[in-house]
């Protein structure tokens, strides 16, 4: 099974063409054909059984057969990730947490991170190859990129959670998990949050927590919080 990825369908669409590029995957690689079926997501909830009308490698037209509307989660998971050094680590990072079902990611740029200049191209088509892969029905969203020292400032709905090395008290996070409840968690770079970032946090009401005893790297702990949550939900 394989889903494809249109943003601009909506339940009124009746015909449509895919890009060029989409359509030379579908009639070249996939030998699709006049009268075979494709299931397609608007990334925002809905899902088109499409047959294909006219199979140029240049211009694939479809014709909407039927739509159907899938729900959304009644909680959001907002992964708040530092970037990562080397870029590759934290493009995993954005694969592996659609794949397992996350909502919002926001790059935050801390006191030490080595990166701090963000290019989201690439991300956002890394998020459409995922959300396909994964065959959901909602598009992550990826948020701008934003200092640590604004988006603590900033309201949010739920539970606010900071993972962090230093020493402490700190809760186990999946202790703290409510089923249904949204989530927005805060993960630092490869040199963790500083102690002034830390304290900031508290006292903007987050919830200092471990993700476990090991020590994580940036993008693993990302990946640990995202499926602790799903887990936790299901």
């Amino acid at each position: 099974m394989q889903l494809f990825y249109n943003s601009e369908l909506d339940a009124s669409t009746t015909t449509f063409n895919f890009s060029k590029d989409e359509s030379r995957h579908i009639v070249k690689v996939l030998r699709k054909s006049t009268g075979d079926l494709l299931r397609i997501t608007n990334g925002k909830g809905l899902i088109f059984e499409a047959e294909v009308v006219i199979p140029n490698h240049n211009k694939c037209v479809m014709t909407i057969l039927n739509s159907t509307f899938e729900a959304p989660r009644p909680y959001k998971i907002n992964l708040v990730v530092a970037p990562t050094k080397m870029n590759d680590r934290y493009e995993w990072f954005i694969e592996k947490a659609t794949e397992i079902g996350v909502d919002t990611i926001t790059p935050i740029i801390c006191q030490n991170s080595e990166r701090k200049i963000i290019k989201t191209e690439r991300f956002e088509k890394i998020l459409q190859s995922a959300m396909k892969q994964s065959l959901h029905a909602y598009l992550p969203t990826l948020a701008p990129a934003i200092r640590f020292s604004d988006f603590i400032k900033m309201p949010l709905m739920g539970s606010k959670f900071i993972a962090h090395c230093e020493d402490g008290d700190k809760l186990s996070f999946k202790d703290q998990i409510k089923p249904g409840a949204s989530i927005s968690i805060l993960i630092g770079p490869e040199g963790d949050f500083s102690s002034d970032e830390i304290e900031a946090a508290l006292k903007h009401d987050y919830i200092p927590v471990s993700l476990g005893t090991s020590r994580l790297r940036t993008e693993t702990a990302g990946i640990v919080a995202c499926h602790t949550i799903q887990l936790c939900n299901e």
